[in-house]
């Protein structure tokens, strides 16, 4: 478990000193960073995993590390890191109080060391499950895609949840199967909302009439519609949708992954939806989970900072329910409380064009500091066109 990076000239990001709570929430303008860091923390915590699966696919790896860079962070990525300058230092704590800080070079995780043994599967089981940003790539044209459907050049974390999302819906849903909604997969109460606000009255299904294996929405009476005619969120979410069946299975599997990424879990849905989607990420917590976020979305940042709130000034499960829109059952009560633990830490930092990280955790919308008053710049423009308008107002008043 990496607890905090002290980092420096690494790719875009000249400073950084990040904190990983038991939710951390990246934000910022785009091309600051936060998907590197993001990949980085992935490479940092599941190295061996990540080596492991790039040698069971034959993807090559006898080669410099600016190379592995480009296998693994894409193309174009081999420069992230110059010798000399660049730095990267770790907290790997295991225990509460004690402190293992440890200055790292980044190019030693570019070094397969398992040796020649004959590549195999599942002997460094990866800790951390990523959802990247570019997923809807994994369902391009409404079918899964395994690993080597991809080239080399593509980021491994795409690549490597395109072959998990293939696995579920070969081994664990299979043709012609309800895939969404599925009985005994994701919580009742957390169904309804995804329903209501994202499938509306569709469902999701695997098909072959086209005589391909693929993903459609039917109605109750209509024909199924492919890939390409469902909505921008759909596309977007439906991914999503199947990491979480990976990371929330059936009684009858184990949990497999102590952390997960989800990278802008907001993107195509409207305000519902993302609500909806946030819901999940509850659960996650409640599970255990350690959960990373990049987002794009104010919405996001309400969430966590009235969670934030709730905790610090009594709020009780009632408040979070209600802020969640879930009715009281036994489950999700339990998410409420997890929420509530005040060991329950959220910490947000904002990647911003100066090429520092900056801690806003505490979201306090009257900080004088506009990073954090401003939430990283995603309420600034709705806060620019309020002051606009009443500039406008106030002048027509007065002529």
């Amino acid at each position: 478990m990496v607890n905090r990076i002290r980092a420096r000239n690494i790719g875009p990001v000249r400073e950084a000193d990040i904190h990983f709570g038991d939710l951390t929430v990246f934000v910022g303008p785009q091309a600051t960073g936060k998907s590197i860091f993001l990949q980085m923390l992935k490479l940092l915590v599941d190295k061996a995993s990540i080596h492991e699966t790039m040698r069971y696919f034959g993807v090559r790896q006898n080669v410099d590390a600016s190379a592995f860079f480009d296998l693994y962070f894409g193309e174009g990525m081999a420069s992230i890191w110059t010798k000399g300058e660049s730095c990267l230092v770790l907290d790997q704590a295991q225990k509460q109080k004690e402190t293992d800080l440890k200055e790292t070079d980044l190019t030693d995780y570019a070094r397969d060391r398992l040796g020649r043994k004959k590549p195999g599967r599942e002997k460094f089981p990866e800790k951390m499950f990523y959802i990247p940003v570019q997923r809807v790539m994994s369902l391009r044209d409404g079918m899964t895609h395994p690993f080597n459907d991809y080239r080399a050049g593509d980021p491994f974390v795409l690549r490597n949840f395109s072959n998990k999302l293939h696995l579920v819906l070969q081994n664990e849903i299979g043709l012609g199967g309800n895939v969404f909604p599925r009985q005994n997969r994701l919580s009742a109460e957390l169904r309804k909302p995804l329903e209501e606000h994202i499938f509306n009255k569709f469902a999701l299904r695997t098909d072959t009439s086209a005589h391909q294996r693929r993903l459609v929405l039917k109605s109750s009476s209509g024909r199924p519609l492919p890939y390409l005619v469902w909505s921008a969120g759909q596309r977007e979410f439906v991914p999503l949708l199947l990491g979480l069946y990976w990371l929330l299975p059936s009684a009858k599997i184990s949990c497999r992954a102590a952390s997960v990424v989800i990278e802008e879990p907001e993107m195509g849905l409207h305000p519902n939806g993302i609500s909806a989607v946030l819901n999940f990420v509850m659960e996650l917590r409640s599970r255990g989970y350690r959960v990373y976020l990049s987002t794009h979305s104010p919405h996001v940042l309400d969430i966590v900072w009235a969670l934030r709130f709730f905790q610090k000034n009594n709020g009780q499960q009632k408040d979070v329910l209600k802020l969640l829109g879930l009715s009281s059952t036994p489950k999700t009560r339990q998410i409420a409380a997890a929420v509530l633990e005040k060991k329950s830490e959220f910490r947000t930092y904002y990647f911003a064009r100066d090429s520092k990280v900056h801690d806003i955790s505490p979201l306090d919308p009257g900080s004088e500091t506009l990073a954090e008053g401003g939430w990283g710049g995603l309420t600034e423009f709705s806060g620019r066109v309020g002051d606009v308008v009443a500039e406008v107002g106030n002048r027509n008043e007065g002529s």
